[in-house]
């Protein structure tokens, strides 16, 4: 089975994480890049007029990303990738769900952070996309060895 390991990182952490998958299963790998990078003034979680928490807030917003996968027919699984965001994903996960057809495709989601769980978002996103194929999800720190990483997709 062909695989993408797609990823959003704010901070480098989940970008790291996505190397070493695909170092471990040697599959492609696409980074989920907004239109409009974050600042650091973007990310303030605290500001409630901050860029991340008015999407955040608003469960309809999809920032625009900055370039598409051409090929994503050609792949059996796609591993997405993300730190976590108000215990979910990022709205822009939703833009790169939205903007792929991922139908018969198998879908495991890694989310990075620190102490949230992946169990959220994971079920956020498989109650969203009813008809997609969410197979697993796992939260990473960044710490973990190659075969953890592989034995997350196997």
């Amino acid at each position: 089975m062909k695989a993408l390991i797609t990823y959003f990182s704010a901070s480098g952490v989940t970008k790291n994480v996505a190397e070493e998958i695909q170092k471990a299963i040697n599959g492609d790998i696409f980074e989920i890049e907004p239109k409009i990078k974050y600042t650091d003034e973007d990310l303030n979680w605290a500001d409630k007029n901050s860029r991340s928490s008015i999407e955040m807030s608003d469960k309809s917003s999809r920032p625009e990303i900055s370039k598409k996968v051409d090929n994503i027919d050609e792949y059996d699984k796609v591993i997405i990738g993300f730190p976590i965001w108000w215990y979910t994903a990022p709205t822009i996960i939703n833009t790169f769900i939205e903007e792929n057809d991922l139908t018969n495709k198998d879908i495991y989601i890694y989310v990075t952070s620190g102490g949230s769980s992946y169990d959220k978002s994971f079920n956020d996103l498989k109650e969203s996309y009813p008809n997609l194929n969410f197979v697993k999800g796992i939260r990473f720190t960044g710490e973990e060895s190659s075969e953890e990483y592989l034995n997350y997709i196997n």
